[in-house]
């Protein structure tokens, strides 16, 4: 009885549908491709089935929810109509542990169906070619043989890092080295070459060479080589860090936005909510295999 009252409590819910036509998302990402770029990364070929998408209609618009694995490990994207995602995360929340990437105004949509650690407020900063300022001096191209190296000197901090060989080779990565010693690094997030963007992310120098400029020369060696593929490039920055958002800017960066960068754990639930992700995943599962029967 509790849980037939319970379901028929949210009947008058918009349906949430899974996406499988990703032509269409693209045109619906394009209009927040700032912030969704990873999400426009994942509807290339060689990365879509790595990925699981779901629409809603909600009362301003249509809000989609992207959940992915890859260089970010799982990771869960959203965009649109806030109360809309809201209703997709409470069916679809995706993997136990997730990186989220959103705009703020879908933080409480997201914390409604996972607990949100240490939400990072981000400013999403984006160059193109005709304002890119390069910063000129010797980089070093690393790949898998450098794995070791870059993980000690993201692990400079104290916090432990363990990036994969296959990581870094899947991506761009420039470093700067003094004395044969990594000192500064930068890489990338993701490319979504069709759609003309990518993501600059992993920039880190470390502490004992801050303030020499070792930071901005690695980030201007990636920028340069993302921007002979794709015509856009953006990176997140925390506000507060006044010096990197400086040297991001004399490399012609601006500001595009907000954007939210955080872990998420998926919440406990109810058995009544399992049960309604059980029933709408098999409706979901059950849609595909009629449209695969119908081509």
């Amino acid at each position: 009885m509790t849980l037939t009252l319970r379901l028929s409590e949210r009947a008058w819910e918009p349906p949430v549908r899974r996406r499988l036509d990703a032509s269409r998302l693209r045109a619906q990402l394009d209009a927040d491709r700032y912030v969704a770029a990873y999400g426009l990364a994942h509807l290339e070929p060689y990365a879509w089935d790595q990925s699981e998408w779901w629409s809603c209609e909600g009362p301003g618009g249509e809000g989609i929810v992207c959940h992915s694995t890859g260089g970010l490990g799982h990771a869960t994207t959203i965009t649109g109509d806030a109360a809309a995602t809201e209703a997709i995360l409470r069916l679809h929340p995706g993997a136990a542990a997730t990186f989220a990437i959103c705009s703020p105004w879908h933080l409480d949509a997201l914390g409604g169906a996972h607990h949100v650690d240490l939400a990072r407020h981000m400013r999403r900063m984006l160059v193109t070619r005709s304002d890119f300022q390069p910063a000129f001096g010797p980089t070093l191209a690393l790949d898998g043989r450098h794995t070791r190296a870059l993980n000690e000197l993201y692990s400079s901090e104290g916090g432990r890092t363990r990036y994969l060989r296959h990581q870094i080779e899947e991506g761009c990565y420039r470093g700067v080295a003094v004395d044969d010693c990594l000192v500064a690094a930068a890489g990338t997030h993701a490319i979504a070459r069709s759609h003309g963007i990518a993501i600059l992310g992993n920039v880190f120098t470390h502490p004992n060479f801050r303030g020499r400029g070792c930071g901005r020369l690695a980030t201007s060696a990636v920028t340069a080589e993302l921007l002979r593929e794709v015509p856009e490039v953006v990176l997140s920055v925390d506000p507060a860090n006044a010096p990197a958002v400086r040297a991001y800017r004399r490399l012609g960066y601006r500001d595009v936005g907000p954007i939210i960068e955080t872990a998420a754990r998926r919440r406990a639930v109810s058995p009544g909510d399992l049960m309604r992700r059980w029933l709408a995943r098999r409706r979901h599962e059950r849609l595909a295999d009629e449209m695969h029967g119908s081509r």
